[in-house]
C-alpha cells in the first residue's frame, strides 16, 4: 500500500513522557522515574514506523502507552483525532478494537489448556460476536489470512512451532480489523528463515488490509525490511527519526551510526561498505 505524506496522521504522539514509582530508601519514600520524555511522531493510514533501540532505550514503553497500559506523565497521544487522556483511567472497547498488539512470545497469551481456537473466538466474543457458527467463519477465515489451514484450529499451542504461534497472535489481532497493531518484538524470539516469513506476512497484510503498524525492534537490519520509516531511541528519546532508506545511507546521529554499525550484513565486507559510505557523506564538501 502507497502511504501518502498528505494523509492526516492515524496515530499523533506529541512530547510523551511515561514513568514508573519507584520507591526509595528512607525518608525519600517514593518518586517516579521517567523510562520516556520528549518523545514525538506520527504514524500514517497504511505506514510502518519502525521503533529500534538497545534494551532500556524506551521503545516498548512507549508502544505500551500507546496501548493504554501504562499511564502518560506528560504530553498526549491521540488516536484519530482522539486525546486519549480525554477517557481517564477507563479505555473503551471501541479503542481496544481499533488498537492491538502483537507481543514477543505468543506462548504467553494462548491458554495450554485450550485449543488455539479458544484464543480468537474469546477476541470476538468479548466484541460482541457470540452466534457460533459466525464465531467459527471468522476463526476460519482470520487463521487462513495468515497461512494456518482450518485443522490448526482444533491444536494445542505446544502442538504449534513458535513460528505457528505468532501466526495465531497475528490472527487475533486482525481478526477485529483494527487500524494499527502495535508489534512489540514480534520476531526477534524466531529463528531468521521464520523472521522472513512473519515479516513478509506482515508486509503481505498491509496491502491487502490498509493496516498500520507500530513496529518495535532492537535489530535494524529487521526493521529495514518492513518499516516505511524509522525512529531511534536512546535513554528514554527519540535521537533521530527519518525515511528508511534515508537513515541506512545517511544517518544523522551518533547513536544510529553504532547501531548500523553493529548490524550484522550478509557479507563481511558489507559493514565496512557502509562505515566508508558514511564516512564519505559527511566528509563531502558542502556544494
Amino acid at each position: 500500500m502507497t502511504v501518502s505524506m498528505n494523509d492526516r496522521p492515524l496515530l499523533e504522539v506529541r512530547n510523551l513522557a511515561v514513568g514508573y514509582e519507584a520507591r526509595g530508601t528512607w525518608p525519600f519514600g517514593t518518586r517516579t522515574v521517567k523510562a520516556v520524555e520528549g518523545v514525538s511522531f506520527d504514524i500514517r493510514p497504511g505506514e510502518t514506523l519502525g521503533l529500534v533501540g538497545e534494551s532500556g532505550s524506551g521503545k516498548s514503553t512507549t508502544g505500551r502507552a500507546i496501548l493504554r497500559l501504562l499511564p502518560v506523565l506528560e504530553g498526549s497521544i491521540r488516536f484519530d483525532g482522539q486525546d486519549l487522556s480525554d477517557w481517564g483511567k477507563q479505555t473503551p472497547l471501541s479503542y481496544r478494537k481499533q488498537v492491538q498488539a502483537v507481543f514477543q512470545d505468543p506462548s504467553a497469551s494462548l491458554n495450554p489448556r485450550q485449543l488455539v481456537s479458544h484464543a480468537i473466538e474469546m477476541t470476538l466474543r468479548r466484541h460482541g460476536v457470540t452466534k457460533r457458527s459466525e464465531l467459527h467463519e471468522r476463526s476460519l477465515a482470520a487463521f487462513e489470512m495468515v497461512g494456518l489451514s482450518g485443522d490448526h484450529l482444533g491444536r494445542f499451542p505446544n502442538e504449534l512451532s513458535g513460528g505457528q504461534q505468532q501466526r495465531v497472535a497475528i490472527a487475533r489481532a486482525l481478526v477485529l480489523e483494527p487500524r494499527l497493531v502495535v508489534c512489540d518484538e514480534a520476531v526477534s524470539a524466531l529463528d531468521l528463515s521464520t523472521q522472513s516469513q512473519i515479516i513478509n506476512l506482515l508486509s503481505d497484510l498491509q496491502q491487502l488490509t490498509g493496516v498500520s503498524y507500530l513496529f518495535i525492534a532492537h535489530d535494524l537490519g529487521v526493521v529495514r525490511h518492513i518499516a516505511h520509516r524509522v525512529g531511534v531511541m536512546n535513554h528514554g528519546s527519540l535521537v533521530e527519526l527519518a525515511e528508511t532508506e534515508e537513515l541506512f545511507a545517511s544517518p544523522k546521529n551518533a547513536y544510529t551510526q553504532r547501531l548500523l554499525d553493529a548490524t550484522p550484513a550478509a557479507h563481511p565486507a558489507g559493514r565496512e561498505e557502509r562505515r566508508a559510505h558514511r564516512l564519505a557523506s559527511r566528509t563531502a564538501p558542502a556544494a
